[in-house]
């Protein structure tokens, strides 16, 4: 047990999660229409007969990962009968996997709206959220369904973690303690466990996740991980580089593990080494957005600003709402002079973090670039409220130079494999 202060320590930092679970959509069979749907015309050249064949070849299609056809399939259905369940709900798995979330999100609730009774139908919208890091919108509907359905694992899990993103700790405790059998023997559950019963103030709780922990990491490449990023947010790079070297010897092909490094790395200045992790990540998990972050990140620092433009880019492709990202392409902007394109990118920042003191600061300097005097003078303002704040200080963002929030954890955003 000796190892155990430290692993509190990290606890108390709030590092990442990645749950074990798999979270795949539930697509839902439905060929006929719902029974609280309206009868449909169904045109003369088509049947009820046709439609079934088409929702079952739909069916076929999705299973074997032909969306093309699962779509058109599907689509045929709905001009046979719009009031159609399955077929949303179908869609909305389709849409999900190709990560089209609007349309998913579109899909599902019109799914909801025909069958309110079917709880997959609301965990499918909850992952939508989930899987855009909106948390906070998915606890509803994985709270409607841990009511309706109170064994299922996945939805309680979810909710679990969504209350736990959101610094609900006596929530997340609550939701997660009733998985102890079937998941006390995932280290992710254990430290999500442990870290919400540490912030809710029960200590029985989080020493049995602690010690369980412990007890069955030993020397696994999770474990070293999970220490590896301990020291990390500990601020001692050179025992973070010491762990995570060896989550790497025991398992190259870790998820995270070369992420991590890049980041100690990056903190030790060694961007040429950083590069290297993080590129290695990328060979493993290509399409994590923090390793485009970072790799734009450096580029920046480097002065690379056409290499920066690329990966930032990529990394906000894969996620629209990296405020980082958005903040970094601003100031690569603004150095070549690229103002208007600067402040697109800063007042999406801005929008998604108001409170951030760096992001004021850099949109001050771009609107004062532009000749906009006054604007830019409420900016700086902003950021001298903000950065003498307890919340800057907490979030280490007093230099206006630096990078918003703290240091990323992608094994939150990212679907498990």
């Amino acid at each position: 047990m000796q190892r155990l202060p430290l692993i509190i320590a990290y606890f108390l930092v709030l590092g990442s999660v990645c749950h074990c679970l798999q979270l795949q959509a539930i697509a839902l069979p439905q060929a006929g229409a719902s029974a609280n749907s309206k009868a449909a015309s169904t045109p003369k050249s088509m049947t009820q007969e046709d439609s079934q064949q088409l929702f079952e070849q739909g069916e076929k299609a999705l299973r074997a990962g032909n969306l093309a056809l699962a779509e058109r399939s599907f689509r045929a259905v709905l001009a046979i009968n719009p009031q159609v369940a399955g077929v949303y709900a179908n869609l909305g798995v389709i849409y999900m996997r190709r990560k089209q979330w609007p349309h998913a999100l579109e899909m599902l609730q019109k799914a909801e709206k025909l069958a309110p009774q079917v709880p997959g139908i609301r965990l499918n919208i909850g992952l939508v959220y989930y899987r855009q890091n909106e948390f906070r919108s998915a606890i509803a509907p994985f709270e409607s369904v841990v009511r309706d359905a109170p064994d299922s694992v996945q939805a309680r899990y979810l909710l679990g973690l969504c209350y736990f993103f959101t610094d609900q700790y006596k929530n997340a405790a609550t939701t997660l303690e009733p998985l102890w059998p079937q998941e006390s023997n995932q280290l992710n559950y254990l430290y999500v466990l442990g870290i919400a019963a540490n912030k809710s103030q029960n200590p029985q709780l989080e020493e049995r996740a602690l010690g369980k922990l412990v007890g069955i990491g030993q020397n696994s490449a999770e474990f070293h991980l999970l220490m590896g990023k301990a020291h990390l947010n500990r601020e001692e790079y050179d025992d973070a580089i010491a762990e995570l070297e060896l989550a790497a010897k025991v398992n190259p092909k870790l998820a995270f593990v070369h992420f991590n490094l890049g980041i100690a790395y990056m903190k030790k200045q060694d961007f040429d080494r950083a590069k290297t992790e993080f590129l290695k990540d990328i060979a493993i998990e290509p399409d994590v957005s923090f390793d485009y972050d970072q790799l734009g990140m450096i580029a920046y620092q480097q002065q690379h600003d056409e290499e920066a433009e690329k990966n930032l880019k990529k990394a906000l492709q894969l996620d629209p709402h990296l405020v980082s990202s958005q903040f970094q392409l601003a100031r690569v902007y603004q150095r070549e002079g690229k103002h208007a394109l600067a402040l697109a990118e800063i007042d999406s920042a801005a929008k998604a973090d108001p409170e951030n003191a760096s992001v004021h600061y850099v949109r001050g300097q771009v609107l004062k670039s532009l000749g906009r005097t006054q604007e830019a003078q409420t900016e700086m303002a902003a950021f001298t409220r903000i950065s003498s704040s307890a919340l800057a200080k907490r979030r280490n963002e007093l230099d206006p130079n630096s990078v918003p929030g703290p240091t990323p954890n992608p094994e939150i955003s990212t679907e498990p494999q």
